[in-house]
């Protein structure tokens, strides 16, 4: 058994020979070639992949970074909506108050000039009242008056004498009295 892999070892190599030649494969070419694939492999690997990781890596933190500043941000966001919203029914709420607040003082300034209003239009009435009757005391007794030189006179004309100052008096007094 062993010689029949020997045999298809030794058939299976010779046609790798075989075929090696045919292409011109230079075996310690070949092997140099693989070895200086191989360290620039590695020399690319250190000086061109990891810089490339580590740019690609920070450049995931930052879009993480990122993310979780616009998650934050949005969260902030949300908060600052809420804090507008708040406010502005706060706002609304004291604007209804002070609408409220000044319909009241309105009501109450309008009740004030209508009771200001009623005092002075019975001030008006009361003064006009007073007038009116000095005016017609004066008019009373400037009748009187009137009445008492028109009595005087009439005596004097129908005595047919000539009154003397009591008697003018006298007739005055007594026509008022009358009168009154």
């Amino acid at each position: 058994m062993h010689a029949l892999a020997l045999q298809v070892a030794a058939e299976s190599s010779s046609q790798v020979s075989d075929i090696a030649r045919t292409f011109g494969v230079n075996w310690p070419h070949l092997g140099a070639q693989i070895v200086s694939f191989g360290i620039m492999c590695a020399v690319l690997y250190a000086l061109a992949y990891k810089p490339i990781l580590r740019i690609l890596e920070a450049r995931r933190q930052q879009i993480a970074g990122g993310l979780a500043n616009a998650a934050q941000i949005k969260s902030e966001l949300d908060r600052i909506d809420a804090s507008r919203v708040e406010i502005l029914k706060n706002a609304d709420a004291e604007g209804q108050r002070l609408i409220h607040e000044a319909r009241d003082a309105a009501a109450r300034i309008h009740a004030e000039a209508e009771q200001q209003a009623i005092a002075a239009a019975e001030q008006i009435v009361a003064r006009a009242r007073e007038s009116s009757e000095r005016e017609h005391a004066r008019r009373l007794a400037e009748l009187r008056r009137e009445i008492g030189r028109l009595v005087v006179h009439t005596t004097a004309s129908v005595t047919g004498k000539i009154l003397t100052a009591d008697d003018q008096r006298r007739l005055s007094e007594e026509t008022a009295r009358q009168l009154s």
